[in-house]
Formats: C-alpha cells, sequence, structure tokens
C-alpha cells in the first residue's frame, strides 16, 4: 500500500465548482468510509423532490407518529438508490450500526427506521435513499483534478444547519470563499 495514503473516513467531501455531474453539484458528501478498496458516503445536500420519511414509513409498514411526513428524505447517492442508509448522531445501539467516528454512525437496520418513526430514534439523524461510491483509487483521482476537496466533519453542518447553505458553510469551515473558487484544475 502506498506510505502516502491516508483515509479520509469521517470527513466531508465538498465539490469544487468544476464537478459537473449533476449529483454532486454544491453538495456535500459525508465519507462513511474510506479504504484502499474504494470510499462511501452520503450526500447531505440533497433532499428527495417528492419522498418523505411517512411514505419511507408506509412502504416497510412501520407505523409512524404524528409528524412523520415532515421527516425529509435525502438523496444519498447515484449508488443504490432503492437502499436506505441512516446517517446519524448517538445512540450507536442499533442492529445495523457501523461506527463512522467516535460521534457518528451509519446505520441501515429496521429497528432504527422503527424508533425514527416512532419519534424514539436519535436527535440527529439523515435518512438517506442511495449512496455515493468510488472505487479502488477513484476518489484519489477525482481529488488530484480538482473534482473535490476534503474538511472536518461538523455535526452543525450535518444535522442542524439548511441544506441549502451546507455547501457554502463547509468550505468556509476550511477558510474557502466559494465566490473565489475557479472551475479549472492547476497545477503549480
Amino acid at each position: 500500500m502506498d506510505q502516502t495514503w491516508q483515509s479520509l473516513k469521517g470527513q466531508f467531501l465538498m465539490a469544487m465548482p468544476g464537478l459537473a455531474d449533476p449529483n454532486f453539484y454544491q453538495s456535500v458528501t459525508c465519507l462513511s468510509e474510506h479504504n484502499p478498496k474504494g470510499a462511501m458516503g452520503i450526500v447531505l445536500t440533497r433532499v428527495h423532490p417528492t419522498v418523505n420519511g411517512k411514505m419511507i414509513f408506509d412502504e416497510l409498514q412501520i407505523p409512524a407518529a404524528a409528524g412523520a411526513e415532515k421527516i425529509p428524505v435525502h438523496i444519498g447517492g447515484p449508488v443504490h438508490m432503492n437502499e436506505i442508509f441512516v446517517l446519524h448522531a448517538a445512540p450507536f445501539t442499533w442492529e445495523g450500526s457501523m461506527m463512522v467516528t467516535g460521534e457518528l454512525a451509519l446505520s441501515n437496520s429496521r429497528d432504527i427506521l422503527e424508533a425514527i418513526a416512532g419519534a424514539s430514534g436519535p436527535q440527529s439523524f439523515i435518512i438517506a435513499l442511495g449512496c455515493a461510491g468510488w472505487g479502488p483509487g477513484q476518489l484519489e483521482s477525482e481529488m488530484r483534478s480538482n473534482a473535490w476537496i476534503n474538511g472536518p466533519y461538523s455535526e452543525v453542518i450535518a444535522f442542524q444547519m439548511e441544506v441549502e447553505r451546507r455547501w457554502e458553510a463547509a468550505l468556509k469551515g476550511i477558510g474557502i470563499d466559494p465566490a473565489l473558487l475557479s472551475d479549472t484544475a492547476g497545477h503549480a
């Protein structure tokens, strides 16, 4: 393995202006896994225009508390679009919880969906359909070609901030003014 290789698991990936793929334009993706075999994450900046939490719970025949229709469902990325992923803060006691960091996990088991539907799940969560995925070396190559920049995870950006403000806030969090970004790659 390359001695300089470093995992970005648990970090944000912010799309650079030159990234033309509409799935990722001005997106923030939280990387839930990153190793030499590839990377996987959940896009935090795309809310599904027609699907809400109640619709997911109804489809799975999970009884939902009042207000479930107000739970947004995100488009987590263009991979596994028919699968449900829940990016969440504590607690981490769900059957399918995979720890991302000490304060963040990714789950896809029925028990967390039942808890969320019953208003007894984690306080901070995102329900997503689909995820973003990269094969071996693909993300690193895209980063070298100026498609992405990484930065630290922020619970405020991930779960509390309005979706429309997340990309700009994540970039400003690493000292970058999005208005000054170029959409072309360059090397000194």
